[in-house]
């Protein structure tokens, strides 16, 4: 099967600096003088959080002669993943043994300790304190070369690993505040797995010990930036890794954060930009500007790269755009005056099906990548499709089994906040025998589903479906992802539908003929406005019911041409018995489609 990471295979060549130093941007490398034969190996770092990149603490045999004595173990955490490191194994003929691994946190804002145990029967992987990931298989005797333990930051040439590259996002920095060594030693050792570890040394980063470490000036062809002695920075107690462009190296930031795209998630409105902002000017509702809208609030989110706007006035549906000016960075560069259109999000019919390695076919959607801007998409992974004579058992579907993603880390949906029942659809046309493909599924960052080995439940050419029921989505994002265990996760099928019982700022139905905003204000005493948009002429009518499901007020609205309306609800609508605080539900019908959402009475 094709290695889609094929990343490795043409890094095996490294070059001095004074044969390929002619690149555009600037990363930094450290690295041991020394080299070591097992042990276990400790980072505390935040990683660099942008797109297209990539900061890391590994070990590697730089005395490898070629591929067939290619010895590496990796903590890679890529720029583009909020809640993902990635684990590697890298053994002779640069076999790669990959898995991304969720995480509840975000690694570009936290300092985490990261460590891998590496002995001649496991590699083992730690995040805080606690086992996360091991590797057992024969490979792992394989790994039985020296190696010196490295710390990188670089943009690969490989997009469909790290995402899109752009120059908009320099400069990206990596802390790195300690590293430990201890040496394995089974039988006498205090410290890790069985106290089968001893500590060796450790380096705070006070200062740049030269008799320990080296600086890189090297790179590779697949690396989009040379290494420099300038970009590896040592102040306050932390080593700093730069990925700069080849004018301002080191740990300095003069280039201003660019506003770049603008998205409606849940009837807000998401502003994303290049770096980590300065919370109080973020936070300025009169930076941002819409037109015949008003900007209520504007919150910085969590990745400190988003800004989630509270819009008033508008339908989110006709076309605005919304103008952004004096938001700074943390270096305090102020972005410039810019307007984009913002994208408007997908109304999606239920069930929503996705052809996860297609075109659109049999009502299911084409398969597409994740960005900022669109509704679903996958990340990493290729494609591979069977013939179309290829019968699948157990499904009358067939097309949709004979095309595979694999190497998928995920996917990504966004929906309207509520609880969903997700169908994950799965083939194995290629591998003819268990225990060749083995792999991990996180719904919402939880494990929903170990050691998936679909030849050993269903054998080969067979559609195998697994239900999720109760999945929670809080954010306006369901999050799919796959952990490799032996060789790499496939995924041929994605059906997800509304749970019918769960009304929570979203709809029941998702009608793709009308659309029915959240009240303003809500909550609220007195008075609310209601809007909504008709994309399909027709006959409408407006309920409002209580948690008991008792219909409280209706309202025939007749017919409707498409267009956008309003509707001013009063408690008193209500009857006086019926008028109490609480949590009532308001909905919009036609043609027995009906769209629900929660509005809070507080008198």
């Amino acid at each position: 099967m094709y290695k889609f990471r094929i990343y490795i295979l043409v890094a095996t060549l490294v070059l001095s600096a004074g044969s390929l130093n002619a690149k555009d941007f600037k990363g930094a490398e450290l690295r041991t003088k020394q080299s070591f034969l097992y042990g276990r190996f400790e980072v505390n770092m935040k990683s660099a959080g942008r797109e297209g990149m990539l900061s890391s603490f590994f070990t590697y045999n730089d005395n490898s002669t070629g591929p067939d004595t290619w010895n590496e173990i990796d903590l890679e955490i890529l720029g583009r993943y909020n809640d993902n490191v990635q684990f590697n194994t890298i053994t002779p003929g640069q076999a790669n043994h990959v898995r991304s691994h969720p995480v509840n946190y975000s690694p570009h804002q936290e300092y985490h300790t990261y460590a891998f145990e590496w002995t001649p029967s496991y590699v083992a992987w730690f995040i805080d304190g606690i086992e996360v990931y091991r590797q057992t298989a024969a490979h792992i005797q394989t790994l039985n070369k020296a190696q010196k333990i490295m710390m990188n930051i670089w943009n690969p040439s490989f997009s469909n690993w790290v995402g899109q590259w752009s120059p908009d996002v320099l400069p990206a920095f990596a802390y790195y505040d300690w590293v430990k060594y201890y040496t394995y030693t089974p039988g006498t050792g205090n410290y890790g797995s069985d106290n089968n570890f001893s500590f060796s040394w450790g380096d705070e980063f006070d200062y740049f010990n030269t008799s320990r470490w080296e600086k890189g000036t090297h790179t590779w062809f697949g690396n989009g930036c040379d290494f420099v002695v300038e970009n590896a920075v040592f102040r306050e107690s932390k080593m700093i890794l730069c990925l700069t462009d080849q004018f301002n190296l080191g740990y300095t930031d003069v280039t201003a954060p660019k506003f770049i795209a603008a998205k409606v998630q849940n009837n807000k409105v998401i502003a994303s930009f290049t770096e980590d902002l300065d919370p109080v000017s973020a936070q300025t509702t009169a930076n941002f500007i819409i037109v015949g809208a008003t900007v209520e609030s504007a919150v910085l989110r969590a990745d400190k790269k988003n800004v989630e706007l509270t819009v008033s006035g508008w339908d989110f549906v006709s076309p605005k755009n919304l103008l952004v000016f004096n938001v700074k960075d943390l270096f305090n560069n102020a972005a410039a005056a810019r307007a984009i259109t913002i994208s408007l999000q997908t109304q999606f019919i239920f069930p929503i099906k996705i052809n996860a390695a297609g075109p659109a076919v049999l009502g299911y959607l084409a398969d597409t990548e994740w960005n900022l801007t669109g509704d679903y998409g996958f990340y990493e992974g290729g494609v591979t499709t069977y013939a179309s004579s290829l019968q699948i058992n157990n499904t009358e579907e067939d097309e949709i089994f004979r095309s595979e993603r694999y190497g998928a880390m995920g996917y990504k949906v966004r929906l309207p906040n509520g609880t969903y029942r997700v169908k994950m659809m799965f083939a194995e046309n290629y591998l003819t025998e268990a225990g060749k493909r083995i792999f991990d599924i996180y719904l919402e960052q939880n494990r929903v589903l170990q050691n998936l080995d679909i030849y050993a439940s269903v054998g080969v050419n067979t559609a195998l479906v697994h239900t999720f029921e109760g999945v929670a989505v809080q954010d306006g994002v369901l999050d799919i992802y796959f952990g490799a265990q032996v060789d790499m996760p496939l995924i041929n099928g994605i059906i997800i539908e509304q749970d019918p019982n769960s009304i929570e700022e979203g709809s029941l139905n998702s009608p793709g003929n009308f659309r029915l905003n959240q009240n303003y204000p809500n909550p609220f005493n007195g008075q609310t406005t209601i809007t909504f948009s008709v994309h399909t002429p027709g006959e409408y009518q407006f309920q409002v019911y209580n948690t008991l499901g008792e219909n409280l007020y209706q309202k025939n609205f007749g017919f409707l041409e498409a267009g956008s309306y309003g509707h001013l609800f009063s408690t008193a609508d209500l009857g006086a018995s019926s008028s109490a605080s609480g949590v009532y539900f308001y909905g919009l019908s036609s043609a027995g489609i009906r769209d629900v959402k929660k509005l809070i009475v507080l008198n």
